[in-house]
């Protein structure tokens, strides 16, 4: 069972190491037997005490009880001497049982998340604790494994937005340099075709700033949602209207289908967040589907849920890519980042939590050359 265990242990550690702190299974492994040595020591020390002053009070009520049992004589030395020492051996034997058992089952699980703690503490989030021993300490080394887990995927996130951020800025902000220093030069003229470009790129960055922000209040809890009642099916209206004119231009179709009278198409709401949501799903739609094609949207009311279709005609998304599709600046083509229009690469990502703000979800149903439907669920209560 030990050996299972630690082939367990060391199985868990097949994972990529953290960037830029690699992994030590012997120092770990060194570190975890310092800290059993110590909580050991520890455990012994304060069973020994707490057995020491039992010793004492068993011995002074077994001398009491054999003067009493012996009437008013002294009791023999020896007879004293022999219960003392085989009550001594007997408690002493059974202390250490206990105390063996006891750091067995309690002391060594604790050792092991202590030095886990301290790893975790000088930055290696790799460290992961054995799960095992009784049921309190198991669900305390699985709540640490957990937590060390997620911290691991916080950081890991953290690196990724910080690169995701560094690419996104580095190409508007070289056109932009490119563009400026080329006008200082007298290469390129400082016309409106230029000045036009410069600005363009300029409400690229602003695009990403503010889609960053409200990213980031999202998913720390801290967007504030302005909820009144919502008619869904003006609201699928209002949005095809301000998209007619680039469809239109693209030889796009756009319907829109509600099913329904108008209490039962009203939800509370933040108005301006779901036409942010519904804006960035018609914008994708619209971006990926051929002239010629068509695009839906779609609105009913379910038992205590409000569903909202945005179905296109497009190229659709590869089924391997659509678990992916709503992390920040995923794109499962890089060569069309930017077809049909600048985009930050946080519009379905800010979409998800949005919708999730409103204690709805979204889902995504796709194949390649068939379409993409996006399902928005909202509650209705």
């Amino acid at each position: 069972m030990r050996q299972d265990r630690h082939q367990r242990f060391h199985h868990d550690h097949r994972y990529e190491p953290w960037p830029g702190h690699h992994f030590d299974v012997h120092q770990w492994t060194d570190e975890l037997h310092r800290k059993r040595r110590l909580v050991f020591r520890r455990f012994l020390f304060f069973t020994g005490l707490f057995f020491t002053f039992l010793l004492v009070g068993i011995s002074i009520l077994l001398w009491m009880f054999i003067r009493i049992w012996a009437g008013d004589g002294t009791p023999p030395l020896i007879l004293v001497i022999a219960a003392g020492v085989i009550l001594v051996a007997v408690l002493s034997l059974a202390g250490l049982a206990t105390a063996a058992w006891g750091f067995r089952r309690y002391g060594s699980p604790m050792a092991g998340i202590m030095a886990a703690a301290d790893a975790v503490a000088k930055g290696d989030l790799n460290v992961r604790v054995p799960e095992g021993g009784p049921r309190e300490m198991f669900a305390l080394t699985v709540s640490f494994n957990r937590m060390v887990r997620e911290l691991q995927q916080a950081d890991q996130q953290r690196r990724n937005l910080t690169a995701d951020v560094a690419h996104e800025l580095r190409t508007p902000l070289h056109i932009i340099q490119g563009n400026l220093e080329g006008m200082l030069d007298g290469i390129y003229p400082a016309d409106e075709d230029h000045l036009e470009a410069i600005l363009d790129e300029t409400h690229l960055l602003a695009r990403l700033v503010e889609d960053l922000q409200t990213l980031s209040m999202a998913e720390s809890g801290q967007l504030s949602l302005k909820k009144e009642e919502v008619n869904i099916g003006d609201l699928l209206n209002d949005v095809a209207t301000s998209f007619s004119s680039r469809a239109e231009m693209q030889k796009i179709t756009i319907d829109v289908d509600v099913v329904g009278t108008a209490s039962e198409l009203s939800i509370a709401a933040d108005a301006s967040r779901l036409d942010q949501v519904l804006g960035n799903l018609v914008s994708n739609a619209l971006r990926y589907t051929p002239e010629g094609g068509k695009l839906i949207l779609r609105a009913r009311r379910e038992a205590s849920e409000m569903i909202i279709d945005v179905i296109d005609s497009g190229e659709g998304i590869p089924e391997e890519d659509l678990p992916y599709i709503f992390n920040r600046f995923w794109r499962g083509d890089r060569s069309r980042a930017h077809k049909g229009g600048a985009t930050s690469g946080l519009g379905l990502a800010i979409c998800k939590q949005l919708v999730q703000a409103h204690g709805g979800q979204i889902e995504v149903r796709s194949q390649l050359h068939a379409g993409t439907t996006f399902i928005i669920k909202l509650p209705t209560v």
